[in-house]
């Protein structure tokens, strides 16, 4: 091939999208069984570790705009999961907290990480390894964002 740079094999991003994928798949079966998606999931592990936040700082976390996640926080609103208030002072911050739901799928989720990782606990990659990525890929994450 004469362009080796756009061999899909020599790209850094393809197995990084394709694993991501590929977990994200993998969870998915845990997830239903909670009645939650994904990127809920996400929202979800974010307000346990502060149980209210305004949505612009839970889109910082999560590498969003807060157009991609209002839709969401909309959704996960009517299904009681968590609420949504408008600041009296400024109508354009909105602070979402948990509901009582909210809290309640924090239990049953609680088991979610382990499952994952024994599935990905396989004799081609042990779970030092993904600890190992996953510091990697943190790193990645931190030296992209500070641009």
């Amino acid at each position: 091939m004469e362009f080796e740079q756009l061999k899909l094999s020599n790209q850094l991003c393809f197995p990084i999208y394709a694993a991501s994928r590929l977990i994200t798949r993998t969870y998915q079966p845990m997830l239903d069984e909670l009645g939650i998606t994904y990127p809920q999931y996400l929202v979800l592990m974010v307000l346990w570790e502060h149980d209210s936040m305004p949505v612009n700082t839970i889109a910082k976390k999560l590498i969003l705009n807060t157009n991609t996640i209002t839709p969401l926080l909309k959704r996960m609103e009517v299904q009681g999961i968590v609420k949504r208030t408008r600041s009296e002072e400024d109508e354009r911050k909105v602070t979402v907290t948990l509901t009582e739901k909210g809290h309640q799928l924090r239990t049953q989720a609680a088991e979610i990480p382990e499952k994952l990782a024994a599935q990905l606990d396989t004799d081609k990659i042990s779970v030092e390894e993904l600890i190992d990525l996953r510091e990697k890929l943190n790193r990645l994450i931190d030296s992209m964002t500070d641009r």
